[in-house]
């Protein structure tokens, strides 16, 4: 036992004298770049054009199909969107199967069967394949196109569409590419509820009949199967596909503005977060010379968390969570981009950061010990994505697609060990003018814009992309003038003042299931109760009293705390802007805003406890449209209808990330003046 102990403990001293001699003040050197083994895909090509790529994998009894159409970018114009309902509209029935009858055939086996306006794809265990094939090449032949699926297709899209316009996300995304690319390029166009609304069963079968070609189109299959047995099945299921002439596109190549501009969209509710996003269109494709280092050099300048972008903007300076940036390739055109979410009150500061890194990268370039570790991460990544069969399949299509060398993947990691600093420095100075960037923001305007008019000239963008309308407010606007027209235009100050209670019920539809909100007012006595039914049952409900404030969701009652009830204080006239003077509320003029379109005032009105509301009153009709509340989410206000003498806006639209989709409510019972009781509030 002493001799096993005493063996231990040398061999413990002899490793702790070993690490002791490491010197870890320097990055180990790098070994030679892994010799990864990677198969060949076996090709063949039908007589109708198709071109098949197998990759054989007998580890599991699966088989995967995945077609592909290789065409030129299309630019939608006023059907943008049609693409987007291709996919799902060919998977919604055949001419011998109905949607519900494909999804049971596909359950039944356990596989799994998708489409999109450029692919088919389909996977199953082996013993299916025939049962797979036979479905897949039904969607492929005889798509029906049925006209109730486009008309639910289209509302799911024009939902999805209103919850974007309040996504800083999208909003970034959609004024980027604007910028960049122009709103006539297929890159730079957006769907709007009117191109959505353009898109007709003819346009999607137009799209089919042109473009699902065989000679345009490759067929990758991964699974268990030999080239012989491939070739069998493909024909088979395949060489009936008639081939056919499929037109081609040009574009103009984007050009990078002169010198550096900005676009700004803004977001008044979004007032502690400003997105950035920096861009500019470079050209760069897969197999470029500069290919594989824009790969080392994008890791190295913002591709993770130890990022140069990373270790400013977050470690150093705390201006964001994260800051990134990508380098994209592209055949028709790329694009770099570098972005981060930053507090308001940093935005111009972040920028002068992005500047300086771009700067700093052209002009210094990187260094060794950034070049091995980007290496090294670039090369476990590659690694790992060898793993999956459908990454060689990718590879097969990739040298077909982009005329690469053969040999381009089996050679990959060598390539990428062997790019030097001063190549990856080169690729920087080719790839990148810090002179020459689009910088846009979504964000408070009224706090960023003049502050980022020192990087370039301003634009302004709305939530869409398209540039703002130039707004010009009456020079004589006042908040007192803005509320006056208001309260005229809904009948007037006295009428709006004779409704001393009320009683209303607003009923939505919250993603199939009915939601009810009972509210009732009691304007003299301050007080005020709400009530939220989901499918008839409650839910939440609240009070609010003269001096206090309650909340019980699901039978849990809390107190609301001073600031919550000063805000549900302010929050609980049904007309509020027809007491101010009586509750000492101030209102403030913050200018003429683009309300989706309509050219509205911005007035914020502030009780003397400090709660606010912050309201958008439409310039030429006077009638609020819009209130906003950082807490709760945006209400938009139409369809004013008159009663008893006032109008009251009968439908509500509540947008908030508390829910998942923008909420449309409509106003089912309003009582003005009813009869109320104490117990009515409790």
């Amino acid at each position: 036992m002493k001799r096993y102990i005493l063996t231990y403990f040398m061999a413990f001293i002899m490793a702790s004298l070993a690490f002791s001699q490491v010197d870890r003040s320097k990055f180990p050197e790098p070994g030679p770049a892994p010799e990864i083994k990677i198969s060949d895909a076996e090709t063949f090509t039908l007589d109708n054009g198709l071109k098949v790529f197998l990759v054989k994998n007998d580890k599991l009894p699966r088989v995967a199909f995945t077609l592909i159409l290789d065409r030129d970018p299309l630019f939608e114009g006023d059907k943008a969107g049609l693409t987007g309902f291709v996919g799902q509209m060919m998977t919604s029935g055949t001419t011998s199967r109905t949607k519900d009858q494909l999804d049971e055939e596909i359950d039944f086996i356990g596989a799994s069967l998708g489409a999109s306006s450029t692919s088919i794809s389909a996977s199953a265990l082996k013993k299916h394949q025939t049962k797979i094939l036979d479905l897949m090449t039904d969607v492929l032949y005889n798509p029906v196109f049925p006209e109730e699926e486009l008309e639910k297709l289209r509302k799911q899209t024009l939902t999805g569409l209103a919850q974007s316009k309040d996504n800083p996300n999208a909003i970034s995304g959609r004024m980027a590419a604007a910028m960049v690319y122009g709103k006539d390029h297929p890159y730079g166009e957006v769907e709007t509820e009117a191109t959505v609304k353009n898109v007709t069963v003819q346009d999607v079968k137009d799209y089919y009949n042109t473009f699902f070609k065989p000679n345009i189109a490759y067929l990758a299959i991964v699974g268990d199967m030999d080239k012989k047995e491939a070739e069998k099945v493909v024909t088979e299921y395949f060489s009936a596909w008639k081939p056919g002439d499929v037109p081609k596109f040009e574009y103009k190549l984007p050009v990078r503005p002169a010198k550096n501009e900005v676009g700004i969209s803004d977001r008044s509710t979004a007032a502690v977060q400003t997105v950035i996003d920096i861009v500019q269109p470079v050209e760069l494709s897969i197999g470029d010379g500069e290919y594989i280092s824009s790969r080392l050099l994008n890791q190295i300048f913002g591709g993770g968390s130890s990022s140069r972008l990373f270790m400013n903007l977050r470690e150093d300076k705390g201006y964001t969570y994260g800051a990134y940036s990508s380098i994209g390739a592209d055949r028709l055109v790329g694009e770099i981009s570098a972005n981060a979410a930053v507090r308001t009150e940093v935005t111009d500061s972040a920028v002068v950061e992005f500047i300086h890194e771009f700067n700093k990268i052209v002009d210094g370039g990187v260094t060794q010990e950034e070049l091995d570790k980007a290496k090294a991460y670039l090369t476990g990544s590659f690694g790992r994505s060898l793993e999956s069969p459908a990454t060689i399949a990718n590879f097969a299509l990739n040298i077909e697609r982009y005329d690469l060398p053969a040999d381009y993947y089996k050679t990959y990691l060598q390539k990428l060990n062997g790019t030097t600093v001063s190549e990856v420095n080169a690729t920087a100075k080719k790839l990148i003018d810090p002179n020459k960037l689009y910088i846009t923001a979504v964000g408070n305007a009224d706090e960023i814009k003049d502050k980022l008019a020192q990087f370039g000239e301003v634009t302004m963008y709305d939530n869409m992309g398209f540039q703002a309308k130039e707004l010009t407010a009456d020079a004589n606007a006042t908040a007192e003038s803005v509320i006056s027209k208001y309260l005229d235009a809904i009948g007037g100050i006295e009428k709006a003042r004779a409704v001393k209670t009320a009683a209303m019920t607003l009923t939505a539809d919250v993603m199939g299931t009915p939601l009810t909100m009972e509210s009732i007012y009691d304007i003299n006595g301050g007080k005020y109760a709400q009530k939220t039914l989901v499918s008839g049952n409650v839910m939440q409900t609240s009070s609010i009293l003269e001096e206090s404030g309650s909340s019980s969701v699901q039978g849990q009652t809390i107190e609301l705390t001073p600031e919550q009830f000063n805000m549900a204080k302010i929050s609980s006239y049904l007309i509020p802007e027809a007491w101010m003077n009586d509750l000492g509320f101030k209102a403030t003029l913050e200018g003429l805003k683009d309300v989706d379109g309509t050219p509205s005032y911005k007035v914020v009105i502030e009780s003397p406890s400090g709660a606010q509301l912050v309201n958008f009153y439409d310039a030429e009709t006077g009638l609020k449209i819009k209130n906003e509340n950082p807490m709760a989410g945006d209400t938009f206000y139409k369809d004013y209808q008159e009663i008893e003498g006032v109008l009251f806006p009968m439908t509500w639209t509540i947008k908030s990330q508390m829910i998942p989709v923008p909420l449309d409510g409509k106003i089912s019972k309003l009582e003005i003046n009813p009869a109320l009781t104490e117990d009515d509030f409790k």
